[in-house]
């Protein structure tokens, strides 16, 4: 189960034009008190029927509240049957629900608490619109579109989408944009040995220090004009941030907490090999599932959060500013697969050097840019 006490609302909501006929869900997560939107999910589905589509929404929007980790979740449909299914008040006999309210029932195991509510379909408008849309997007039609008779609500299986930002093919202005410069420390010790290094304070090696140096000199040739360098507390990166301030002249370094690495637990200090050879069954469950963490550690869902935060705090602290993010391999990964809207696999997939610089921009509406990823010519 989840282990922070945050509480969220859940509007879901799918439909079909045609029953069956092509289809989309929408789910929102609220923030419950305020009534805020955190998260928005909307896909469409292809030719489906209504009922599967209300599933397809209840699921994405149960995925959303997991992302953000939240504890407790009520649920709002202005679907009675997926209502009354999912409390368990009626049988399921549609086989082809049958699967997607056992994955609905599997995710909402991992919260502390769910509710189940009907709301009537005027006071479910956020899911509605959000289906209506996936519906107008998929059929080429300009968002919004929907007429009365094709709205929401009355086996396919999606994957729920990013939040949409906008979309635009034409060069983007930075004159909104806050410019993350993001580098990893430089080599330690164990960088060398290919050993788990989370929570673990070694310091940057001879060789380490030469990259972090070559780490500022890139940043510097990126933008002179730095308005913070912010770094992971633990000494590898506060010496990197360091230099890096050193060479640009005009900011000193803050730490940011959030910014820390994985703690790989158990397996700090070990290679990969011997962590196979100690605990296999652990380590494949970690490899599969962001949601798993090392024996007495911590899960990357867990990191990906914290550091989520951090940039929404950077962002709103520098906008229009460029600010210089010296953390560890993890964390970069993850603000990285966010930015690119990529799954899980990106995680394994992506190689992060020693003093490796990626840069992106993001902007208030959502939209973001990646610049480059793991530049490395400075180290050659």
């Amino acid at each position: 189960m989840t282990s922070t006490g945050l509480r969220v609302v859940v509007e879901a909501d799918g439909g079909s034009r045609g029953n069956p006929g092509p289809a989309g869900y929408g789910a929102v997560v609220l923030e419950d008190g305020t009534g805020e939107v955190l998260l928005e999910r909307y896909a469409s589905l292809g030719v489906t029927t209504n009922n599967v589509a209300e599933y397809q929404g209840l699921i994405a929007g149960l995925r959303a509240a997991a992302e953000l980790g939240a504890a407790r979740v009520d649920v709002r449909m202005d679907s009675k049957l997926v209502v009354e299914q999912m409390s368990g008040r009626w049988q399921i006999k549609n086989p082809g629900l049958r699967p997607l309210a056992a994955e609905a029932a599997k995710l909402v195991d991992g919260f502390a608490a769910v509710t189940f509510d009907w709301i009537p379909r005027e006071r479910n408008k956020l899911a509605d619109a959000l289906a209506n849309r996936a519906m107008d997007e998929a059929a080429g039609k300009p968002v919004g579109s929907a007429t009365p008779s094709s709205s929401a609500g009355s086996s396919a299986f999606a994957e729920p989408t990013e939040p949409k930002a906008p979309r635009n093919w034409a060069p983007p202005s930075l004159d909104t944009a806050t410019r993350l410069i993001l580098v990893r420390h430089g080599e330690t010790a164990m960088t060398a040995q290919g050993r788990y290094s989370g929570r673990g304070d070694v310091p940057l090696s001879e060789q380490g220090e030469a990259q972090a140096m070559a780490a500022a000199g890139r940043v510097a040739g990126i933008s002179r004009d730095v308005t913070a360098v912010v770094s992971s507390p633990l000494t590898r990166c506060t010496r990197t941030a360091e230099l890096i301030a050193a060479e640009l002249g005009n900011v000193t370094v803050t730490v940011m907490p959030e910014l820390i690495e994985c703690d790989f637990g158990d397996w700090e200090g070990l290679t990969f090999a011997e962590v196979r050879e100690r605990w296999p069954e652990e380590l494949d469950r970690w490899l599969d599932s962001t949601a798993v963490a090392p024996p007495g550690g911590e899960s990357f869902k867990t990191v990906a959060k914290r550091v989520r935060g951090a940039l929404a705090t950077l962002q709103s602290a520098y906008p229009s500013g460029t600010v210089v993010v010296v953390s560890h391999v993890s964390p970069i990964k993850l603000i990285l697969r966010d930015a690119l809207a990529a799954g899980d696999a990106f995680l394994h997939r992506l190689f992060l050097d020693a003093a490796g610089v990626s840069t992106m921009d993001m902007w208030p509406d959502g939209g973001i840019a990646v610049r480059s990823v793991n530049e490395t010519a400075h180290l050659r």
